[in-house]
C-alpha cells in the first residue's frame, strides 16, 4: 500500500492545466499527488478572461484547441459541473482592408489542414453579430461555436472531481527540489517529500526552475495580464470580442457587467508572488473598448486586476516529455491563452503518461526547441 507521500505521479502546480492532468490520469487507474506553493486556480488559472476559444490559435494549437472544444462541450459529463460554460460567437474585428485579407488568407491555410470553425464575416454580418460595434469597423473573423466560462468555477470543478477520484492535493506547499530517487522521483518540498513514479511540471511561471533542475533550458517568462470589470450596462453585446490589429478581449456577462482584457500587461513579481497595476496601460484598454464599441464612454470601471502568467519567447507552450530524464513531463508556459486548452492537455497528458504515447501532435512543444537556440 502506498504511502501518504508516495503515489504514480507527482504533479506539480494546480492551474487548470495540473488539475486536468491529475483528474485524467485518475481517470485512467493512476494514484496523483498535486503539490501547490498557494491554492488551486492562484495565478494564471484564476485571473484570466474565461475565453473558451479555438478562434486565432497558433496554427501548431489548434488541433489541440480542437480537441479541448470537444470536452467543453460535454463538460458537465467530466467535472459534474457546467464551469459556467457559454457557447458565444467569438469575434475578431477588422478596421482596414489589410486585416481583412489577412483574415481570409488564414481561413484558406485552416481549411487545408482539415479545420473549417473559423469564417469570415462581412460588414453586414459583423452588425447582425454586435449591433454596437463602430462603424469604421469593416468585418470580422469568427468562430461562431466557441464560448467563455468562469475560471475560477472550472478549476476548482477540475480539482473537486479529481479528489473525488482519490487524488491528494497539498496546498500552501512550496517544492523546492526535484531528484531522482532510483526509478522514482523525489520532490522536495517545505513540508516534506513526496514520490512518484512520474513527475509533471505544470508551475506556470515557476516552472523554467523545475526545468533547469533537469538540464533542461527553459525561458519562462512571468507576465501579468491586466483585466477591468465595469457596473452593469444594458444588454448590446452577445460575443467574445478582440481587435485584429490591438489588443483587446472583450464580453459581456449575463448580469450586464463587461469584462476588459486582452494582453496589455502590468508587472509581475513571481518571486514575491504578486503583481503591480500599470493605469497608463489599462487607460489603453479602456480606449481601445471605446474605440470598437462607442457605447463604452458611458462605461463605469468598478474593479480591476492582473495576476501571474508564463510565457515563452515563441508565445508557445511546452507540452510533451522531458528531453533529459526518463518519465518526466512538462506542461506549462501557455502564454496567457492556455484555459481553453486545460481540458485537452491534461486529458493528453494522462494519455502520454499512463501508455507511453499519444496521438496528439504535440512535436511542436517539445522543450528542446529552445536549447538549440540557446
Amino acid at each position: 500500500m502506498s504511502t501518504p507521500s508516495t503515489a504514480d505521479l507527482v504533479v506539480i502546480g494546480s492551474g487548470i492545466h495540473g488539475c486536468s492532468a491529475a483528474l485524467h490520469a485518475a481517470l485512467r487507474g493512476l494514484s496523483v499527488i498535486v503539490i501547490e506553493k498557494d491554492t488551486a486556480g492562484r495565478h494564471a488559472s484564476g485571473v484570466n478572461a474565461g475565453g473558451v476559444r479555438r478562434l486565432g490559435r497558433l496554427l501548431p494549437e489548434v488541433p489541440i484547441s480542437d480537441r479541448s472544444m470537444n470536452i467543453w462541450n460535454k463538460i458537465s459529463n467530466l467535472v459534474d459541473d457546467d464551469c459556467g460554460f457559454q457557447k458565444a460567437p467569438q469575434i475578431k474585428v477588422a478596421e482596414t482592408e489589410d486585416e481583412m485579407e489577412a483574415h481570409r488568407e488564414r481561413v484558406r491555410v485552416l481549411n487545408d489542414m482539415g479545420f473549417h470553425h473559423e469564417t469570415i464575416l462581412s460588414q453586414a454580418e459583423l452588425r447582425d453579430y454586435l449591433p454596437a460595434v463602430s462603424d469604421h469597423c469593416i468585418g470580422g473573423l469568427a468562430s461562431l461555436e466557441d464560448g467563455f466560462a468562469l475560471p475560477y468555477q472550472t478549476t476548482f470543478a477540475f480539482q473537486r472531481k479529481a479528489v473525488k477520484l482519490g487524488v491528494r492535493f497539498y496546498e500552501n506547499t512550496r517544492a523546492q527540489k526535484v531528484q531522482r530517487d532510483g526509478k522514482n522521483w523525489r520532490v522536495v518540498t517545505d513540508r516534506g517529500t513526496f514520490s512518484g513514479t512520474y513527475l509533471l511540471n505544470c508551475a506556470g511561471a515557476w516552472a523554467g526552475n523545475f526545468a533547469q533542475q533537469l538540464g533542461e533550458y527553459a525561458p519562462v517568462e512571468a507576465i501579468a495580464p491586466m483585466m477591468i470589470v465595469t457596473a452593469r450596462m444594458p444588454r448590446f453585446c452577445n460575443a467574445v470580442v478582440g481587435a485584429t490589429g490591438r489588443p483587446l478581449s472583450f464580453k459581456q456577462m449575463e448580469n450586464g457587467t463587461v469584462v476588459i482584457g486582452g494582453g496589455l500587461r502590468g508587472i509581475a513579481s513571481p518571486e514575491t508572488n504578486g503583481s503591480q497595476m500599470l493605469f497608463g496601460k489599462l487607460k489603453q484598454t479602456a480606449d481601445t473598448a471605446i474605440s470598437i464599441f462607442p457605447v463604452m464612454k458611458t462605461a463605469t470601471i468598478v474593479r480591476s486586476w492582473s495576476g501571474i502568467e508564463g510565457r515563452m519567447p515563441d508565445d508557445m507552450p511546452v507540452i510533451g516529455r522531458s528531453s533529459t530524464e526518463e518519465n518526466v513531463f512538462h506542461a506549462f508556459g501557455f502564454s496567457a491563452h492556455g484555459f481553453q486548452m486545460g481540458p485537452g492537455v491534461g486529458e493528453l497528458m494522462a494519455e502520454l503518461i499512463a501508455t507511453g504515447e499519444t496521438n496528439a501532435p504535440i512535436e511542436p512543444f517539445n522543450i528542446s526547441r529552445f536549447t538549440t537556440k540557446h
